[in-house]
């Protein structure tokens, strides 16, 4: 019998498929929901609800396990202050799976993974460049020193 042998391999190398679901655990403590085939999603709901049952904690030994895991400072803090305040009196179920359909290239079933009772204002949180304007003085400034230094180098020859 083949009684606790693991998870699925999703015809990955442990190596990828450790750094898949590490990416795929911060996407989701960051934007609340993502879309991803239904065998992922279904692997992902287990780590992520040992992930949250983990940050309840808020101690330093559980900061320094959950950064193990997830590699970002940012998602850790979410965890430990924003998601433990929400699920400090749930005692488990931090996500479903909701199946969406199938793929339009390869006919895979598709699946949403979001967290229970989740914030809707993090959906699509950072997408797209960012960029900062800055001021006319600032361009004004980096356009003199250019011309300065070419104004050097036309004198020394």
């Amino acid at each position: 019998m083949r009684h606790g042998h693991g998870h699925r391999k999703l015809n990955r190398t442990s190596e990828h498929r450790k750094a898949m679901f590490q990416n795929m655990l911060n996407s989701l403590i960051k934007h609340e929901q993502i879309q991803t085939t239904v065998p992922k999603a279904k692997e992902l709901k287990s780590i992520i609800d040992k992930v949250i049952t983990i940050g309840k904690k808020n101690t330093l030994a559980a900061k320094k396990t959950l950064f193990s895991k997830l590699q970002d400072k940012k998602s850790v803090a979410k965890l430990t202050t924003v998601l433990s305040k929400r699920y400090e009196n749930r005692k488990g179920g931090y996500c479903r799976v909701v199946k969406s359909g199938f793929r339009f290239g390869d006919n895979a079933p598709t699946a949403f993974i979001e967290l229970v009772d989740k914030d809707f204002n993090a959906k699509g949180q950072d997408s797209g460049p960012v960029q900062k304007k800055s001021d006319n003085n600032e361009d004004a400034q980096i356009k003199e020193n250019q011309e300065e230094t070419k104004d050097t180098k036309k004198t020394k020859k």
